[in-house]
Parts: C-alpha cells; sequence; structure tokens
C-alpha cells in the first residue's frame, strides 16, 4: 500500500511541476521522460538498459519537439484562417 501511496505522490508532484512551464517546454519533457521510460525498458531487454535510456530520451525529446512544432503550426494556420473569415464578413 505504501508503494501505491508513494507513486501517487510522485505522480502529482511531477505534474504540479509543470505548471509554470511554457507547451513547448512541456512538450519536450513529456517525450524526454517517456522516450526514456521506453528506451529503458528495450534497452534492458537488449541487455543494456542504460543506453537504451538515453538513446530513448534523445528519440522523445525530438518527437516531443516535433509534435511542438505541428501544434504551433496548427494553431497559426487555424488564427490566420478565422482572421480571414472575420475580414470577409
Amino acid at each position: 500500500m505504501s508503494m501505491r501511496l508513494a507513486a501517487a505522490v510522485a505522480g502529482v508532484l511531477l505534474l504540479a511541476g509543470c505548471a509554470g512551464m511554457s507547451d513547448t517546454q512541456q512538450r519536450a519533457l513529456t517525450g524526454t521522460v517517456g522516450g526514456a521510460a521506453v528506451g529503458g525498458v528495450i534497452g534492458a531487454m537488449a541487455g543494456n538498459a542504460g543506453l537504451g535510456a538515453v538513446v530513448g530520451a534523445g528519440a522523445g525529446l525530438a518527437g516531443g519537439l516535433i509534435v511542438d512544432s505541428v501544434r504551433k503550426n496548427e494553431q497559426a494556420a487555424f488564427q490566420n484562417g478565422y482572421a480571414a473569415g472575420q475580414r470577409s464578413r
């Protein structure tokens, strides 16, 4: 039971730590942590968890930054379309 409580507290603290971060920082951090976790698991199966975590963190960071770029482009396109629609009225 105490392990579940510790995991829950750690999860809440992790989420609370993101409160003051920009969207870009949050996406990069999420990608890095997720990538490190997945890379560590795959690396452990392959025989080197540390190297897998490092490679996974790098891939996750790149993925998080790509997602951020796509989201920013989507938002800019929406804003441009909205502004064009307002002008045409």
